[in-house]
C-alpha cells in the first residue's frame, strides 16, 4: 500500500491560484506595453500597502521592520515607497465620471424620467414640471456643473444617443462605450471588489458574518450557440436584477442622506454580475 502524497503547503496553493487569476490581467498589461520588470517594480508598492493594512487589521504597529518582515520587501524600499507622494495610489475616478454615473442612475431610477410602462423616457434638453427634461435631471443632482458639460461627457462616452426626438440612454446601466480611461477605471473597480469579496469569504470569522454574495453558475460541454443563448439569458437576468437593486440602492442613499449623520455614512457597496465563455482547451 503506497503512502498518501504529502499535503501541498497552503502558501503554494494560494500562489498557484493567484497566478492563474493574474493570467488575463497579464495579457492586458502586455497588450499595452507594460513589461515584467515594470510590473514587478510597481508590485512592491501594492505589497507594502497591503502589508500595512494587514498589520492594522491585526492591531499591530506598521513599523518599517514589521512591514518588511511581512511583505518580504527590503527595508530600504519600505522607507522609500511608504512615504510622500509615492505612497498614494491612483484610485480617484477620472474627472466628471462620478457625476455622469449619478445622472444615469437617476435617469434610470426616478419615476419622473420613466414612462407609465416603466421604460425610460427620451428626454428633451428643456422640459416641463410634469415631464422634466435633461437639464432638470442634472440640476437635481448638482448645480455646480452646467448640464451641457455633463451631456457632452455622456455623448463622448457613448452612454447617451442624441437625435431629433431628444436624448436617450443607449445602454442599460453606466457602461461607457468610449473613453478608455473611464472604462478601465470602472473595470478595475469591479474586479477589485469581486476579488475582495472572494478573499473576505476565504478569511473566515474575521470578516462579515455569513460571508459576501459571491456565486456563479458553470456549465461545460455545450455548443457555441448554446453559450450565446446563455449570454442573452444572463443579460436579461441582469437587467431585472439591476432594476431591483438600483431602486433599493437609490432609496437607501436618499434616506441616509436625509436622516443619517454624515459621520455614519462611511460605507460603500457594489453589486455586479459577469458572464464569460470560451472554447475549452484540449
Amino acid at each position: 500500500m503506497s503512502a498518501a502524497p504529502p499535503p501541498i503547503p497552503t502558501p503554494t496553493l494560494v500562489l498557484d491560484r493567484v497566478l492563474a487569476l493574474l493570467a488575463p490581467l497579464v495579457r492586458l498589461l502586455l497588450r499595452h506595453g507594460v513589461t515584467y520588470p515594470v510590473f514587478a517594480a510597481a508590485l512592491k508598492r501594492v505589497f507594502l500597502q497591503q502589508a500595512q493594512a494587514e498589520l492594522a487589521g491585526r492591531g499591530m504597529a506598521a513599523t518599517d521592520s514589521a512591514v518588511s518582515l511581512l511583505s518580504g520587501v527590503h527595508r530600504r524600499d519600505v522607507r522609500t515607497l511608504t512615504r510622500g507622494a509615492l505612497a498614494e495610489p491612483a484610485t480617484a475616478p477620472p474627472p466628471a465620471l462620478g457625476l455622469a454615473a449619478q445622472v444615469v442612475a437617476r435617469w434610470m431610477h426616478e419615476p419622473a424620467f420613466r414612462k407609465a410602462d416603466g421604460t425610460l423616457r427620451v428626454l428633451p434638453r428643456d422640459g416641463t414640471p410634469e415631464a422634466p427634461g435633461f437639464d432638470a435631471l442634472v440640476d437635481g443632482i448638482s448645480r455646480d456643473v452646467r448640464p451641457k458639460a455633463v451631456l457632452d461627457e455622456l455623448l463622448r462616452l457613448g452612454v447617451v444617443d442624441e437625435s431629433d426626438a431628444g436624448l436617450a440612454l443607449s445602454r442599460s446601466g453606466f457602461a461607457p462605450g468610449a473613453g478608455f480611461e473611464e472604462t478601465l477605471w470602472l473595470t478595475a473597480q469591479n474586479l477589485h471588489d469581486h476579488a475582495a469579496a472572494a478573499v473576505a469569504n476565504l478569511s473566515g470569522p474575521r470578516t462579515r458574518p455569513g460571508g459576501f454574495l459571491e456565486q456563479a453558475v458553470f456549465v461545460d460541454e455545450i455548443t457555441a450557440s448554446s453559450a450565446e443563448r446563455l449570454h442573452d439569458v444572463s443579460v436579461e437576468a441582469w437587467q431585472r436584477a439591476f432594476a431591483t437593486v438600483m431602486a433599493e440602492a437609490q432609496a437607501r442613499f436618499d434616506d441616509d442622506d436625509a436622516r443619517a449623520p454624515a459621520e455614519t455614512r462611511r460605507h460603500r457597496a457594489r453589486f455586479g454580475v459577469y458572464f464569460f465563455s470560451e472554447r475549452e482547451s484540449e
